[in-house]
């Protein structure tokens, strides 16, 4: 993608705004003919939700333990989630615990606990391809240690240092697991502190390590890095990793040896564990200066899948964490390479690109900003879906940056929301949401009958048209019978121009000029949106199918 986007018009957010319904929770604007039809994952406190786009609950699974904080839905329709079990050694933002396996009836059938004194699962998991699981795990270096590595005494404020480290666990039985591989960052530092310690040499020489004495700004935390994302391209044999605290992402090979991660030779990029490239902020490793900084406390950066628009490049949620002033963005970017996977190391310059190749960042009504969590997601359709996840607040935008769909997460830390409430009463954080297309096969052969959406007193007229206008809807309009066999009877005082049906995940499955007598025999039995078009006003109503 050679082109950006900023700002856009107020004019466009007026237009946005004018569409939305009356909704304070769940479905806030749903705009059938332009969103992604797909199910959207997201976990809050012990529960998961798989939500069609109307907001009703297609699927739930309940956990034990609040978020840990990663959540995915597998191919064959078990859910993988991490779970905060409370580690009181080791404490800090988005620590976890354990990782849990369910089935898509909701029942435990693996988990796997990562929490002791010394060490603790935090943020993030993966689901590898041949059913083992990434665990991004912190684990404690002693200030002795971290000392040896080549840390500056001074910046050592806590009794520890926090190493990442990354294991592959093959899943065995109810609750244990084999570690297959391994990687840690405290086998990839430099230093140029003191040169009686281990890993000293240049920085600037070296970006394919990392600074033990690079702080980017920030005290000495014993959370330096704050890790918060990994990820897996099973093409590249690639895992990419997001430094919060560092503000920057990092690519790292897979295909080495536990022995050859921890070197700095080996695998099929021939640099073991090392860096295989970094983009972010180009202080970090002396190549650039707080002007060059693009990152800004960055989540889930990930490689877009095959078959999606600008596969293979890298989509991310700039937080803007600690810029003025305060706004997010998505980012798209393409790094150089010579060939899938070997990326152009700079001799003497930053990593490329100078600037990300897509920008977007909008007032949604209000700036786009979320200090901590969030995701952003490539759709088959070109459109985006946006996890705001400091407010709860999941927005589609579509390919000119219109959004199509939103939605407001109505549960969290107080309960339950009802439609009405004010969502900035209750905190509702999200890490991620993510959509899983219809075709998806995890939902091959399941029920996916919708239930009532999260929120109490919901209005399903409201969550699956915000189109829908008052006038039009209370003009003489007659729809019979209901429920319908063969042919449904449409009159009404206004000049219909269009009629579409909607089944009840909010997938077209008719569409027709009008015609007072519809035929409907070719539908299955069932529940169905019915929407009338009269000019630039719509109104949906409920049929049946029988």
């Amino acid at each position: 993608m050679s082109f950006q986007k900023y700002l856009v018009s107020l004019a466009a957010l007026l237009i946005v705004t004018s569409l939305q319904s009356q909704n304070t929770v769940g479905v806030i604007s749903h705009n059938t003919a332009d969103t992604f039809n797909a199910l959207t994952l997201f976990t809050s406190q012990t529960e998961t939700y798989l939500i069609n786009n109307c907001g009703e609950v297609i699927n739930q699974w309940t956990s034990n333990y609040p978020p840990g904080n990663a959540v995915y839905l597998l191919e064959d329709g078990t859910l993988l989630r991490a779970g905060k079990i409370g580690n009181t050694d080791i404490v800090f933002g988005g620590t976890g615990g354990i990782v849990e396996k369910f089935d898509w009836e909701g029942n435990l059938i693996w988990s796997y606990e990562v929490s002791s004194e010394i060490r603790v699962q935090h943020h993030d998991v993966f689901p590898m391809p041949n059913g083992n699981v990434l665990i991004l795990v912190a684990t404690v270096m002693s200030n002795a240690e971290a000392i040896q590595a080549g840390r500056n005494p001074a910046l050592l404020t806590e009794s520890v240092l926090y190493n990442e480290q990354i294991i592959e666990v093959e899943p065995v039985g109810l609750n244990g697991g084999n570690v297959v591989w391994e990687w840690n960052i405290k086998d990839h530092l430099i230093q140029d502190f003191d040169s009686s310690k281990d890993n000293f040499g240049n920085v600037a020489e070296n970006p394919q390590l990392l600074d033990i004495n690079f702080l980017s700004g920030r005290s000495g935390l014993a959370n330096w890095l704050h890790i918060n994302s990994i990820q897996y391209n099973e093409n590249l044999n690639q895992i990419i990793l997001s430094s919060r605290n560092l503000n920057e992402l990092y690519i790292i090979d897979h295909s080495t040896s536990t022995t050859e991660a921890s070197g700095n030779s080996g695998g099929i990029y021939g640099q073991g564990g090392d860096f295989l490239y970094r983009w972010g902020n180009p202080q970090s490793y002396r190549r650039g200066s707080e002007s060059d900084q693009l990152l800004f406390g960055q989540h889930y950066p990930h490689f877009i899948p095959q078959g999606l628009p600008n596969e293979g490049q890298i989509i991310l949620f700039n937080n803007g964490l600690n810029r003025s002033p305060s706004f997010s963005e998505v980012f798209i970017l393409e790094p150089p390479s010579t060939s899938p996977g070997f990326y152009v190391q700079p001799a003497n310059t930053a990593f490329e690109p100078a600037v990300s190749d897509y920008i977007f960042t909008k007032p949604i009504p209000t700036d786009l900003f979320s200090r901590i969590l969030s995701s952003a997601q490539m759709l088959p359709n070109g459109n985006i879906l946006i996890c705001d996840g400091d407010s709860g607040y999941f927005i589609e935008i579509d390919e000119n940056e219109n959004i199509v769909w939103s939605y407001i997460n109505p549960t969290g830390s107080a309960g339950i929301m009802s439609q009405g409430d004010n969502p900035e009463d209750t905190p509702n954080v999200t890490f991620r949401a993510i959509k899983y297309g219809l075709d998806y096969p995890a939902f091959n052969g399941r029920d996916l009958t919708p239930g009532a959406p999260i929120e109490l007193n919901s209005d399903l007229n409201v969550a699956c048209n915000p189109l829908n206008t008052p006038e039009f809807a209370l003009n003489q309009l007659s729809i019979f019978p209901n429920p319908v066999n063969d042919v449904l009877t449409i009159r009404s005082e206004n000049n219909i121009d269009f009629i579409k049906i909607y089944n009840n995940l909010g997938m077209l499955v008719m569409e027709s000029n009008y015609m007072e007598q519809l035929p409907v025999s070719n539908l299955k039995n069932g529940l169905y949106f019915l929407e009338l078009s009269s000019g630039s006003e719509k109104v949906t109503k409920k049929i049946v199918k029988n």
